[in-house]
């Protein structure tokens, strides 16, 4: 299998707010305002392809999904502590009919109500309920920049509701998501990091609770045999938190995915089960993110590979050229049958350029198919890959299903030899 992931320190000119405008997949603009990006339809591919491979590997580590509003009452989350802890951050109340309404700067209130909605039973827990949804932060204009900082955020979040003995093999199930996920992604981690409260920070105080949370993840990350390393003044303000680190271009250091335990909020909210012995117990909340932003997570993939995704990730997956007009037709009809099949492709006829001008413009598109008369007489592909290896002409039909297979399979390798 031949990888065709990048590492990004080899390639420092990867910016991705420069790259993501060139290669047409988002952009800003003042009417909207700052940190406020709106996405073009190849960076919407590449969103969507993101979300959708999130969504299926939580459902397949049997998470159900939820919607919950972006919105919430002042009083919602000064129960949940953010109002105390984190108001700074949020944008200010709207004032709505003697009520005030807030834009939330987290999930979690929300999905610990959705979870008392009604008697919940031992026998359901650990209960994983999953969100890819939005939520805003009140970030200062002067350190918003591209994907990275903004201020609306859609946040690949999830919830587990469990018993304090399911805890740490839930912590450790959500970082082996994190694992499969960094490796579909072609993405490194840089190191893990248990995120401890520092002096001075707005903590909740419950220094037993702290103590059990921190020994809970520590339990996970040492049954995952990762190693680790204790960072203080990092944790939320209500539990401390394993987070996975990944570096740009140029060496910075970012937070891509989190696993949290969460005694407060269970407290906050009286979130209870009944017991096998018929008394109610108090859950355990996990926050678990495989990604966590889904804008910071895709500003890290367009660095990481510059605009070169894996396939399965590409906004264009194969691009077709007809070497004249008469070969247009085919073309076309190509690109139909990989539609029905769920391939992106995009054909780029002869009045985009020569042929040689035509396969440069396409030089980031995974699979490029050359279709002359020839080829289109004896329904064959002549494929060219991404990384210059020609696998030769083939037969339609088993092109297309070797290319589906390693996107399907969400693979890194551009051809299966």
């Amino acid at each position: 299998m031949h990888d065709d992931a990048h590492d990004p320190l080899q390639h420092p000119r990867h910016d991705h707010r420069k790259l993501g405008r060139e290669l047409g997949l988002f952009d800003t603009d003042p009417l909207i305002g700052a940190g406020l990006p709106y996405w073009l339809p190849d960076g919407a591919a590449v969103r969507h392809a993101l979300e959708e491979y999130i969504r299926d590997a939580e459902r397949r580590a049997g998470y159900r999904h939820v919607y919950s509003p972006v919105l919430g009452k002042r009083e919602l989350y000064e129960i949940s502590g953010h109002w105390a802890h984190y108001s700074d951050d949020m944008f200010p109340p709207m004032d709505l009919g003697g009520e005030q309404i807030v834009l939330r700067p987290s999930l979690c209130p929300h999905h610990a109500l959705i979870y008392r909605s009604r008697a919940r039973s031992y026998r359901e827990l650990p209960l994983r309920m999953a969100e890819l949804g939005g939520m805003y932060r009140s970030e200062l204009s002067g350190v918003l920049g591209g994907l990275t900082r903004v201020r609306a955020i859609q946040l690949n979040d999830a919830h587990i509701f469990c018993t304090l003995e399911q805890v740490a093999e839930e912590a450790r199930a959500a970082l082996e998501m994190i694992r499969r996920a960094y490796e579909a992604l072609g993405v490194v981690p840089a190191r893990y990091r248990l995120s401890l409260p520092g002096p001075g920070g707005k903590y909740v105080d419950a220094p037993d609770l702290w103590r059990r949370s921190t020994a809970l993840l520590t339990e996970a990350l040492d049954r995952s045999g990762l190693p680790y390393e204790a960072a203080e003044g990092e944790a939320a303000f209500y539990g401390p938190k394993i987070d996975v680190q990944v570096r740009d271009g140029a060496g910075r250091e970012s937070t891509l995915s989190t696993v949290q335990v969460d005694f407060h909020q269970p407290e906050q909210f009286d979130l209870r089960y009944i017991g096998a012995d018929g008394a109610r117990h108090r859950p355990v909340m996990v926050h678990r993110s495989i990604v966590g932003s889904v804008e910071r997570a895709v500003a890290h993939l367009i660095e990481r590979h510059g605009g070169a995704f894996p396939a399965w990730l590409a906004p264009t997956q194969l691009a077709i050229l007809p070497v004249s007009d008469t070969e247009v037709p085919a073309a076309d009809a190509l690109a139909d049958r990989c539609t029905a099949l769920g391939l992106r492709a995009e054909v780029a006829p002869p009045d985009r350029g020569s042929l040689g001008a035509r396969v440069r413009a396409a030089r980031l598109v995974p699979y490029q198919a050359v279709l002359g008369a020839e080829e289109t007489a004896e329904d064959r592909l002549a494929l060219r890959l991404r990384d210059g290896r020609r696998p030769g002409a083939l037969p339609v039909d088993e092109a297309l299903d070797r290319i589906g297979a390693l996107v399907r399979a969400h693979s890194t390798a551009l051809w299966d030899d």
